[in-house]
């Protein structure tokens, strides 16, 4: 790849954690440029978060590590003026300042909409909260946990017995920083045309809520409250999770000429004539039953022989991989998924990065650099300030 597609761009990033600096590292990764403004002393929480306890006290935990290779690292107080002035002068000169305090906290601190577009016009600014920056819960801290109960999202997962449950990873920081990413890109195109920043004011709870697709919009258009369904897919069936000979093996054969070609691959030509299962419709009513005659018969192969044989004749079926073995599999190899770079602080050692599963004219997007230290570039501040020549494009 020549040059990625945010190349030259310029993003200021006074973000904690995940949603924020997970944002910024899609930013990164399309080639922006993007240095971390960290509170002195302490920095990012996500450096002291992580199962490695050494890592953690050492300021680059596992959490950090994750989500912050290729950027810089700066050190501003701004409760202090000169620090402020200092951070002025960079505002002027970035395309986004990206953060992600309870509402009104940069306002507080003197840069409000107001005043950041004044020092810029071309600005874009996305504030990350957990529920906006309007409303009678904007004030409330949240967490990803938090935005998973209040979304409604831990009530449908699981099944009856078991739910609510939380998903398995942080999904709504996750959903957040992609909106947050996908809102300044879009912003950086209008700008493009006019001239003109932005404000953008993003809710990691109605995020979150836009994310979950048919479980949201069957209940606003028709009225059915959705239920936790566990492994099944409320939407059609046979789509779920089946046992076969020796392990699970998810089934989405979500279309009638899917069901067929299933049915035929199975020798079970009568499950196709059987009128409880004539259709989608028929077949959700009866799902049970279903199930069950297609598990005594997927139990006469091992789910490798089935993932390699259903796909085959148009099928979608697959493995439930732990996720060391999704991480190995010869697919994420195949694409580069994973960049090695340098450890901060130690060039001897390496720490493995994700990317995000985009190729631009068949080149994975990979980080540039190792994650930084705590304000490593502080000898750098002003001339990050000085190069990006005190004006927003």
């Amino acid at each position: 790849m020549e040059k990625p597609p945010l190349h030259g761009i310029r993003v200021l990033d006074l973000t904690n954690v995940l949603a924020g600096p997970y944002c910024s590292y899609q930013l990164t990764l399309f080639g922006a440029e993007v240095v971390k403004v960290e509170v002195p002393g302490s920095g990012d929480l996500a450096r002291h978060l992580g199962p490695d306890a050494e890592l953690n006290r050492s300021g680059v935990g596992a959490s950090f590590l994750a989500q912050n290779a290729g950027k810089k690292s700066i050190e501003l107080d701004l409760k202090n003026d000169a620090q402020r002035a200092e951070f002025e002068h960079l505002v002027r000169g970035a395309d986004v300042l990206l953060e992600n305090f309870r509402a009104g906290v940069l306002a507080r601190l003197g840069f409000d909409w107001g005043r950041l577009r004044e020092i810029n016009p071309g600005l874009v600014y996305c504030a990350i909260t957990g529920f906006g920056q309007t409303g009678p819960m904007s004030q409330a801290p949240a967490y990803d946990q938090i935005i998973q109960g209040l979304s409604g999202m831990m009530s449908i997962t699981g099944t009856e017995d078991t739910a609510p449950l939380r998903v398995g990873f942080p999904v709504c920081d996750t959903v957040g920083g992609l909106m947050a990413a996908l809102s300044i890109s879009a912003a950086l195109v209008g700008r493009a045309r006019t001239g003109e920043g932005c404000f953008l004011d993003l809710s990691m709870l109605e995020a979150s809520i836009s994310a979950m697709g048919w479980a949201v919009s069957h209940y606003v258009i028709s009225g059915v409250r959705p239920a936790p369904t566990g492994q099944q897919n409320a939407t059609a069936a046979p789509s779920g999770t089946f046992e076969t000979a020796d392990g699970l093996l998810n089934i989405a054969a979500n279309r009638q000429v899917q069901f067929e070609k299933l049915c035929g691959l199975l020798d079970r030509a009568d499950l196709m004539t059987d009128p409880r299962f004539a259709d989608r419709e028929a077949r959700k009513e009866h799902r049970d039953a279903l199930n069950t005659e297609l598990t005594r018969e997927l139990r006469k192969r091992t789910a490798v022989e089935w993932e390699r044989l259903l796909p085959a004749v148009g099928v979608p079926a697959a493995r439930i991989l732990t996720v060391p073995q999704a991480v190995e599999s010869e697919q994420l190899a195949h694409r580069g998924f994973f960049t090695d770079v340098p450890f901060p602080g130690d060039p001897g050692r390496v720490v493995r990065t994700s990317g995000n599963g985009v190729l631009v004219n068949g080149a994975p997007l990979r980080p540039t650099g190792a994650p930084p230290l705590l304000g490593e570039h502080n000898a750098q501040t002003g001339e990050f300030a000085d190069r990006w020549g005190g004006g927003g494009r």
